[in-house]
């Protein structure tokens, strides 16, 4: 194997690349699109709890109407409350963008992808290993795939990143194969 420092603190070591790998032009994660993605991420996970203030607005509506506790404030706070949850998500997605230990995020790099790992390289020489047990789903946006790492945490390939068409159908055989790809979103 290949030695390619990270930073001359913390060595890295990458596999040779194959002949039937992907890889990508270099870019960027722009900031808006990350809380975009990270919010619709968070919707699909919590889209259950949206019953709970459906149904307290529905309890406070029929305990109104039989004027058994008539109360306006009841709706005042369970939509306060609903907005606020979405406004603390959508604050700590953006946070992320502004803070100092997040800006390796959003600098530009370029990808080799094959069906052994994905080399995230800054450069010709630097950069780093992610292995494919790492990502645990991924999906085909309209002009771009999503590999899911966790809340928060994700590869944002968008389809003009691919040097050809034939990478972007060998990247996603890879993912087919790798049972990652679902449904397009």
């Amino acid at each position: 194997m290949a030695k390619v420092p990270v930073n001359k603190h913390q060595p890295m070591y990458q596999m040779p690349t194959s002949p039937l790998s992907v890889k990508t032009k270099k870019f960027a994660l722009d900031k808006k699109e990350y809380v975009r993605i990270a919010l619709r991420q968070t919707w699909e996970q919590q889209k259950m709890w949206v019953l709970l203030p459906l149904g307290l607005l529905l309890v406070n509506a029929i305990l109104g109407i039989t004027g058994v506790y008539p109360n306006i404030w009841a709706y005042i706070v369970i939509v306060l409350g609903a907005a606020l949850y979405v406004g603390f998500w959508w604050v700590q997605f953006t946070g992320v963008t502004q803070l100092e230990q997040y800006k390796q995020l959003f600098e530009k790099y370029f990808y080799e992808i094959d069906s052994r790992q994905i080399l995230v390289k800054i450069n010709t020489k630097e950069g780093g290993v992610m292995q494919w047990d790492q990502i645990q789903s991924a999906y085909k946006d309209k002009e771009a795939y999503i590999l899911v790492m966790s809340r928060g945490q994700f590869l944002h390939f968008p389809t003009s990143a691919f040097n050809s068409e034939h990478d972007l159908k060998l990247f996603e055989r890879i993912l087919k194969q790798k049972n990652l790809l679902t449904e397009t979103k």
